[in-house]
């Protein structure tokens, strides 16, 4: 299986889905990775908060930020290369770039 790495933006928790008001972006991106895991995908996620180190020892995410700044994030990457920058894509966006359809999962 492919790995998906996602580098979030700082957040306050691991996931940004807390508090009263939660992201609904962040909360589907949340339960479509955890789908994701459930059905064989190798999923890293990352926050820039919590886990600084992880964006400097990536060299393609390092290389992002000195580029952009911070409004690269969230960064996807998919087996190292980037396929989506400052957005969290669909369930079935993610499904088409990992090569995958609803009915394999």
């Amino acid at each position: 299986m492919p790995l998906l790495q996602v580098y979030d933006p700082p957040m306050c928790c691991s996931s940004g889905a807390c508090g009263p008001n939660p992201d609904p972006d962040l909360v589907r991106m949340a339960h479509d990775l955890a789908w994701l895991r459930h059905h064989g995908v190798d999923v890293e996620r990352y926050n820039l908060a919590q886990e600084p180190a992880a964006f400097v020892e990536n060299p393609i995410v390092l290389q992002e930020l000195q580029a952009s700044d911070s409004s690269c994030l969230p960064l996807v990457l998919i087996d190292g290369v980037v396929v989506v920058r400052a957005d969290y894509p669909t369930r079935e966006r993610l499904l088409e770039l990992l090569g995958m359809d609803g009915d394999q999962a």
